[in-house]
């Protein structure tokens, strides 16, 4: 069983009543604390959980293992997910969070771990905010899981080499079929965090009132 202790993380308090909790999960090399803007920007004033993932890859942290780049270790995928599920659930416990009201956002190899989690664990979130992700379990078709009611933003780049359109299209197609309200924005540039679609995902969060 995960408990809270068990991934390095950085936990900052809610400062506005009512606030939801966002789950930052960060790109490969980066930690815990890369993604603190990222949370603070989308929703001011939320509560902000940001774990370090714990797989090492040539020193740099992931959150699942690949065989190369852009394949993944789908069986990793899915024990890795686990384990962060049983993170978040202890979290959720230990820090007094409403478990009904947490948000996930993640770049790159974080985002495909968030994807990983609606689509493996479906009421573990409320929604999500991704970037730069694709379908997380490369060459299985997930489980016909139950995600309405759980709203996700996904920006991604047309010309990004790491995470194909064609990945970021097939994971949108993915959690719309399971039900998800799902709103995907494209940007011209490559693997990067677009301030354009920031912008757009800063708004769509100021709609989506978790």
């Amino acid at each position: 069983m995960t408990a809270t202790q068990d991934f390095v993380h950085v936990f900052e308090p809610a400062t506005r009543p009512g606030a939801p909790t966002l789950l930052l999960l960060h790109g490969t090399g980066a930690d815990e604390r890369d993604l603190l803007p990222l949370g603070r920007a989308l929703s001011p004033g939320a509560a902000l959980l940001s774990p370090r993932g714990r797989v090492s890859e040539n020193g740099m942290n992931r959150w699942f293992r690949r065989l190369r780049e852009g394949v993944f270790d789908v069986d990793d995928v899915v024990a890795r997910s686990a384990e962060l599920a049983g993170f978040v659930t202890a979290a959720a416990r230990d820090y007094g969070l409403d478990p009904d009201r947490i948000v996930v956002s993640g770049f790159s190899n974080g985002a495909n771990t968030g994807a990983a989690l609606l689509l493996l664990h479906p009421r573990l979130l409320s929604g999500a905010a991704l970037f730069a992700a694709g379908a997380p379990l490369q060459g299985r078709e997930p489980d016909p899981v139950d995600l309405s009611g759980v709203r996700v933003f996904l920006g991604s780049g047309a010309a990004d080499p790491v995470t194909t359109p064609d990945q970021a299209r097939l994971l949108a197609a993915q959690l719309g079929d399971r039900g998800a309200d799902v709103e995907a924005r494209e940007h011209p540039g490559g693997h990067r965090l677009d301030p354009d679609v920031l912008a757009q995902a800063r708004d769509w969060f100021d709609r989506s009132r978790f």
